[in-house]
């Protein structure tokens, strides 16, 4: 009886090995796979690890090189990744006698867990690794994902208005203008859970929360706190906390390695929660102005050699704080205020020795990325969390509100330009960042093959 194409196909399918193609059967079976139960197992564990850490803010190059790694280590060599902003696809080939199996998962909910993270990481380690089974794995991650976060959320609160005061500490204030600054960070942070409960969309959440930070800095000064001339340092503390978390650096990594949609989004997302907060502080000092609450620039005033100290220690601190407040744990605050000295120090030496802000900018962004990337890894702390907790005290926060100053109150179109150099000044940073990860890989590489040499020579 003559064998049909169809027949041909399941007898190939139950055997399932790998048979090249020959002249003699003209057939072609792809790699032995484990059961379609598993294959369906393993896929669904390694979208939700994405879906982890895509919602906390990966590249989506790093996001696809682990879900590959994952089902690479579970027996399925032949996966195609697919991520986009909100989503992440999976593609497992199975030669040309089976059918590919593909899965989907969509990203609903974002948000900085950098607990969650590290365990995320850790789980990652020990599947590549091979030191625990998919069922086992999937378990875990279960409990990684419902667990709760380690610290109250009234600590958070403190840890927030404790970043605020650093950077305006860090910008030139004083004590009480550090004092003012913690006051209203810490307010909007309440409102701003308040809000939360109630879903409104993040845009709006970004727009009362400017309003409530410049409008209670306007208070502090009508009230006589704040001088009118530090009153810019108080609304800069908060811009830099409301700006804090947003997906710069990944938006500009991703724009690197050829994820143009999944760039797209994330810029989309950073304009519109940036564009929330101008709007915000803008309301503000225009309700300021119409009931003749007055204040004027904090003057500029060029960074010196004696001065640098101060700058690390306050960046340092800042770096800590958001770091806690995005509940990591101490390891990861002790790496994160390392890599924000390192990255302040330089920026504020090279300011005092003259170079332009976009210069010092990137320069302190390619060392917090070269030397976050190896503290990382030595010290087993997701590199995100060195990163973003690494570059927040060099966020524009007082350019900024520089520029809504003077669209705003002094109805000058030089504010424009101002707001475009804040732009820019993020951009730096992000790219700079970027770049020292980049430089950094090789010597993570090497370094682990010594590592590994060593520990062969010692068994």
């Amino acid at each position: 009886m003559r064998q049909t194409r169809g027949t041909r196909a399941n007898f190939w399918r139950r055997r399932r090995l790998a048979v090249p193609a020959t002249a003699a059967t003209g057939v072609e079976v792809g790699p032995e796979l484990p059961s379609d139960a598993t294959v369906n197992l393993v896929l669904d564990l390694a979208l939700r690890i994405g879906e982890v850490q895509l919602a906390s803010g990966a590249a989506a190059a790093d996001v696809a090189s682990t879900l590959v790694q994952v089902t690479s280590a579970y027996g399925l060599p032949r996966c195609e990744v697919d991520v986009t902003f909100i989503s992440i696809s999976v593609c497992c080939h199975r030669g040309t006698a089976a059918s590919p199996v593909m899965s989907m998962r969509v990203v609903r909910s974002r948000g900085l867990d950098y607990t969650r993270l590290a365990g995320l990481e850790a789980l990652v380690r020990r599947v590549i690794a091979g030191r625990v089974t998919a069922e086992e794995a999937s378990t875990e991650l279960d409990a990684i994902s419902a667990a709760q976060h380690p610290y109250p959320r009234w600590l958070a609160t403190m840890a927030w208005a404790a970043m605020a005061a650093s950077v305006a500490l860090l910008l030139g204030g004083g004590p009480m203008m550090a004092l003012v600054a913690a006051v209203v960070t810490a307010a909007v942070d309440r409102v701003g859970r308040i809000l939360n409960r109630f879903n409104l969309p993040f845009f709006f959440q970004q727009v009362v929360g400017g309003a409530l930070g410049a409008a209670g800095a306007l208070i502090a000064t009508a009230t006589g706190l704040v001088p009118p001339n530090q009153l810019s340092l108080v609304v800069a503390a908060g811009i830099v906390v409301l700006l804090s978390g947003l997906s710069v650096v990944s938006s500009v990594q991703d724009a690197i390695n050829g994820y143009n949609v999944t760039a797209s989004g994330r810029t989309m997302e950073t304009l519109l929660m940036s564009v929330g907060l101008i709007t915000g502080v803008a309301f503000a000092l225009r309700i300021g102005v119409h009931f003749g609450i007055g204040s004027t620039l904090a003057p500029v005033s060029p960074l010196s050699f004696g001065t640098v100290p101060i700058q690390i220690v306050t960046g340092a601190a800042a770096a800590v704080f958001f770091a806690l407040a995005s509940y990591g744990q101490p390891r990861a605050l002790l790496v994160a205020g390392i890599a924000s000295a390192m990255g302040v120090g330089a920026y504020s030496t090279l300011q005092a020795a003259g170079a332009d802000v976009l210069t010092g900018s990137a320069l302190a962004a390619v060392l917090i990325g070269f030397c976050g990337q190896l503290l990382a890894r030595r010290l087993r702390v997701p590199p995100l969390v060195v990163g973003i907790s690494g570059l927040t005290p060099l966020l524009p926060g007082l350019t900024t509100y520089r520029g809504l100053y003077q669209l705003t109150v002094q109805g000058d179109v030089a504010g424009l330009s101002t707001l475009v150099l804040a732009m820019g000044i993020g951009l730096a940073l992000a790219a700079g960042m970027v770049l020292g990860e980049f430089l950094a890989h090789p010597v993570r590489t090497r370094l682990g093959r010594l590592e590994r040499r060593l520990r062969s020579a010692d068994s």
